[in-house]
C-alpha cells in the first residue's frame, strides 16, 4: 500500500527497528538511514556521561551519551518517522528488555534488529588486564546474545518474518596486533549468527553478520587506536592513522563513513537481501584481499 503523505514509498515502511549502540556512530547512521526508507526506530545505548573510562572501565575513550542518544531520536523523527529511546547497557538484560517492551509497546511491533553496540580496548595478548578482557567479551559477545535473547521474541511473535544483523568485523579474519580480545569476541558472533539463523530460517527471519573494515567514529579516533594501527610512532597522528588505513585498503581510499555501513544494512534488512541468511557480508574496502 503507498504512502499518502507526499513522500515516495520506502524500502521499510511500516516496520519497526530495534538498534543497539544508537547514540552516535554506526548506530545513528544505521538509526536515520532506516528512518529515511520508511522505519520506525528504538534505540539504545549505555548513556554514559561522557567520560573516558565510563560505565565501561577499560575503554580508552567516552561513550555515548544520554544526549547524544536524544539527538539520534530527534535526527530519526526529522525523516517523518516515530522514536522511542532508552539507555541499556547491553550488559544488562534486564535493562535491555525495558527498552524493547516499551518501544514494541508504543510502536505496536518489531521487524528488524540490529545489534550494533560495541567497545574497542587495544592492548597487547598477555600484557591486558583481566578487566580489558572481561570486557570485551561480555560486551561484544555475551551483549549481543542478550540484546537477541530480549528482542528477537518479537519478532517470532509477529509472524511476519524479519531480519537480524550483528555487527562482527573485519577482524575476525585478518590478523591484527592488540586485538586478540576483540578478535575473539567478533568472531564469536559468527556461529551464533549462524545457527540462529538455521533455527528461525522456517518462520522467514534472516540472520546475517556485518564484517566492517575501518569506519570513522569515535570507538576509532582515539590516541589508542592511532598508537594500535601505527606502533612505529611514538605519537601518531590522524593523518599517521589514515595513512595507514589507506595502505591496508585496496580501494584507493581511506576509513569508511558510517553511511557506508548504513547502506550495507539497509540492504541486509530490506527485500533486497531476502535471499540471504546465515552469511558473512563484507564491507571492508577490499582489506580482506
Amino acid at each position: 500500500m503507498g504512502r499518502t503523505d507526499g513522500a515516495r514509498d520506502g524500502k521499510l515502511d511500516g516496520k519497526v527497528a530495534f538498534i543497539t549502540g544508537a547514540a552516535r556512530g554506526q548506530g545513528r547512521a544505521h538509526a536515520v538511514r532506516l528512518a529515511a526508507e520508511g522505519a520506525d526506530i528504538i534505540a539504545a545505548d549505555v548513556g554514559a556521561a561522557g567520560v573516558v573510562g565510563d560505565a565501561v572501565g577499560s575503554v580508552p575513550y567516552a561513550l555515548g551519551t544520554t544526549e547524544d542518544l536524544a539527538e539520534t531520536a530527534r535526527l530519526v523523527e526529522a525523516e517523518g518517522r516515530r522514536a522511542v529511546h532508552g539507555t541499556a547497557d547491553v550488559r544488562d538484560l534486564d535493562a535491555l528488555a525495558r527498552v524493547v517492551d516499551r518501544g514494541v509497546g508504543e510502536l505496536g511491533r518489531l521487524d528488524i534488529v540490529v545489534a550494533n553496540a560495541g567497545i574497542s580496548s587495544p592492548a597487547p595478548t598477555l600484557e591486558m588486564s583481566e578487566q580489558v578482557w572481561q570486557e570485551m567479551i561480555d560486551v561484544n559477545l555475551t551483549g549481543v546474545w542478550k540484546t537477541l535473547k530480549v528482542s528477537v521474541p518479537h519478532v517470532v511473535r509477529g509472524g511476519r518474518g524479519g531480519a537480524v544483523v550483528l555487527t562482527s568485523s573485519g577482524a575476525t579474519d585478518g590478523v591484527w596486533e592488540n586485538l586478540a580480545h576483540y578478535s575473539a569476541a567478533k568472531a564469536g558472533l559468527v556461529p551464533l549468527m549462524r545457527v540462529l539463523a538455521k533455527e528461525l530460517a522456517g518462520q522467514g527471519i534472516r540472520v546475517n553478520t556485518l564484517h566492517t573494515g575501518t569506519v570513522v567514529t569515535p570507538m576509532i579516533l582515539n590516541d589508542a587506536t592511532y598508537r594500535a594501527f601505527r606502533p612505529d610512532l611514538a605519537e601518531p597522528t590522524r593523518a599517521d592513522f589514515d595513512e595507514a588505513v589507506r595502505a591496508a585498503s585496496k580501494l584507493p581510499y581511506g576509513p569508511l563513513e558510517p553511511d557506508d555501513i548504513a547502506r550495507a544494512v539497509l540492504y541486509l534488512v530490506s527485500d533486497d537481501g531476502r535471499g540471504v541468511t546465515g552469511a558473512k557480508h563484507v564491507v571492508d574496502a577490499g582489506v580482506s584481499l
